[in-house]
């Protein structure tokens, strides 16, 4: 999967550049996270992605995906910023899980790159 880091005052972020990868599985998500924990430009542990990487099931919360995939980045000490169009979803579980994530400093849904950007650059 092909990614770009993006670097503000000695925080970096990771970007997913591929508009055609998808994090179907843990398995893949894993992948993902150790390739980019181990950049040859240094460590970095913050992901940027767009809703279009992962698959629908993510954002079906009774699938589990979801839970098992940002469990893991929260595990291994990765924060994530998905950015996406969530107002389509009608879903009030993830209505209400989107609201507590971005309440935190680990998972963020985020409208716009900037916005995602911003976030991750404000954590730790």
């Amino acid at each position: 999967m092909n990614y770009t880091i993006h670097e503000q005052d000695g925080s970096k972020v990771a970007v997913l550049d591929d508009p055609h990868a998808v994090i179907a599985d843990v398995q893949t998500a894993l992948d993902l996270m150790a390739g980019i924990g181990w950049d040859p430009s240094g460590p970095c542990h913050k992901l940027l992605l767009n809703q279009s990487n992962l698959p629908d099931a993510f954002f079906e919360l009774k699938t589990g995906l979801a839970g098992e995939i940002l469990q893991k980045y929260r595990t291994y000490q990765f924060k994530i910023a998905i950015v996406g169009d969530f107002e389509a979803y009608s879903s009030k579980s993830l209505r209400d899980f989107i609201y507590e994530c971005n309440q935190g400093e680990d998972v963020f849904f985020k409208k716009d790159r900037e916005e995602a950007l911003a976030a991750l650059h404000r954590v730790p």
